[in-house]
């Protein structure tokens, strides 16, 4: 019981971090609010970002094999499945952002040129779209766990 309370607490802390971090990021990747200062701290919040992903997604793998109810479970549930696939998806969609951020602050430090007005649309739109994903994937686990 200690190691399935220790492995949910541990995927439940990593998904808070998530939500915290993709947050910022939505919050702070506007044309209208982009500086120095924010192409940097764009580009630390995706570090955090990218650590917490890894820390979600090995508890959760933790979970599956190590967990009480055992990867067989988790494989012949449906809902597991539809959960995955859009966590994978949003973890696909967060790419470009990350490459972006990083070649932001790159050419920031090189020219102390600011990103263009369309890179950002473009980028925030990629944030947006996960961080409305998330709550899918909130809404499936309760239902899940509901008995679906």
């Amino acid at each position: 019981m200690t190691l399935e309370a220790t492995l949910a607490a541990l995927h439940l802390v990593a998904i808070l971090t998530f939500v915290v971090f993709l947050s910022s990021q939505a919050a702070l990747c506007r044309i209208e609010w982009m500086n120095a200062a924010v192409v940097e701290r764009l580009a630390r919040l995706d570090v955090i970002y990218g650590a917490a992903a890894m820390v979600m997604i090995g508890s959760g793998l933790a979970r599956l094999i190590w967990g009480i109810k055992g990867a067989s479970w988790y494989l012949s549930q449906p809902m597991f499945h539809i959960k995955i696939t859009i966590v994978v998806v949003m973890a696909l969609l967060s790419i470009w952002p990350s490459i972006m951020f990083r070649r932001w602050r790159r050419n920031l430090h090189a020219t102390g040129a600011l990103p263009e007005a369309l890179e950002v649309k473009k980028v925030r739109r990629l944030v947006m779209i996960q961080s409305h994903g998330l709550p899918v994937v909130a809404v499936i686990a309760v239902f899940w766990a509901r008995g679906w």
